[in-house]
């Protein structure tokens, strides 16, 4: 298990790559997210305006 975790000396990169990865990924779903709720209020928010 210890010759997994330190990636044949080479942990130091690794890790940090797999956290960043990790952070960006994690980053995308929140945007995306936020993006979908704003537009669906904005959608709606249109189609009160229409039905007036």
């Amino acid at each position: 298990m210890m010759r997994f975790l330190t990636m044949g000396g080479y942990a130091g990169f690794v890790w940090p790559a797999y956290g960043i990865s990790f952070a960006g990924l994690a980053a995308v779903v929140v945007l995306t997210l936020r993006s979908y709720t704003r537009a669906k209020a904005m959608f709606a928010a249109i189609e009160s305006d229409k039905a007036k």
